[in-house]
Parts: structure tokens; sequence; C-alpha cells
């Protein structure tokens, strides 16, 4: 495959989860539009910081009429140590330890450390530690970027973007409105 665009169609891909396995991306979108949100991993501070954001405002995205599915580089029997129990996200981690879903879909690391970083990205940095977040365990991609698509529930792509840098992704408000 290659990188996604608005009008393909994402592939019906099988994924697991840290409480399901071998779950159909068409399963997952249970007839609804999704918003497929592609971080780094589970221990990544600004991740933390993304996900913990779309927790807050994740019935602005269900208002939408719209789902919200998030991969990450992590192991799934990790993750569910660190979550605990399937009620502990209102939306599902796809886990990709392995990286293959981010190789398919073309979603690159940067560069180098250097090109990793925007301008709003330690703004986004010191936010997440005045929030609480810290660094934890280490997986995947330490250069990975980020890229989020938006789904029709038949698969077709509505939005697709590709990061330039770290913390260049939607934030809730923004896939709301991309999912209406």
């Amino acid at each position: 495959m290659a990188k996604i665009y608005v009008n393909d169609r994402m592939p019906d891909f099988t994924f697991s989860t840290p409480f399901r396995k071998d779950v159909r991306m068409s399963e997952a979108a249970d007839g609804k539009k999704v918003a497929l949100v592609f971080l780094r991993y589970y221990g990544c501070t600004l991740c933390q910081y993304d996900l913990a954001q779309y927790v807050r405002n994740y019935e602005k995205i269900q208002a939408s009429g719209g789902k919200l599915l998030v991969v990450l580089q992590s192991d799934p029997d990790l993750l569910k140590e660190e979550l605990g129990s399937e009620d502990a996200l209102p939306f599902e981690i796809i886990c990709d330890p392995e990286e293959e879903l981010y190789r398919e879909f073309e979603i690159l690391p940067a560069a180098s450390e250097k090109d990793i970083a925007g301008p709003a990205t330690m703004l986004k940095v010191e936010k997440a530690m005045a929030a609480g977040f810290s660094h934890g365990r280490y997986e995947g991609e330490e250069l990975q970027l980020p890229a989020s698509f938006v789904l029709l529930p038949d698969l077709t792509v509505t939005f697709a973007h590709y990061a330039k840098v770290l913390d260049d992704i939607p934030d809730a408000d923004q896939l709301a409105k991309l999912l209406k």
C-alpha cells in the first residue's frame, strides 16, 4: 500500500486492542464515521496529553455521530496493564507494536530529532507537563510523526493528514467538525 488520500478507501485491516483480538476495521466502524488518529506510543508525554484531551472532549465526537480510534505503537499486553480495564477510555486503542500499519500507510518518522518539533511543540510539551504528564515507557519509533484520517462507514477517506511535526494533529473539536 501507499499513502492514503481523500477519496481512497482505507483497507479493511485487522487489528488488536488491549482487550480484543482480530478486529476488522469495518467491524470497529460499526456503521459510523470514524476518526482514525495515529500517535506514537502510550508512554509519550504528548500522546498522553492528546489522549486525555480526547477523553475529556469525547462527547463532542459522539455528538457529531462519529467515533474515534487511536493507533499506538504500544504492546497490547503492556497497555492493558496501564489501562486496567476496558472502560478506562471511551474509545479503543489499536495496538501496532510492530508498526505494520505505519509502514503500510507510509506514516513516516521525522528524519531527525531537530525535524520532529515545530514552533508550537515545546509549548504543547509545557502544557502536558503542567497537566501532570511525564514520559513513561519507551516503545516504537521515537521520531514517529502522527497522522489522522476521517472515514465514512464504508471506509472511504474524507480527510487525510500526515503531520510534519509532532504536535500537528486535530484536537477533539476539529475531529468533531470533520466527522459531521
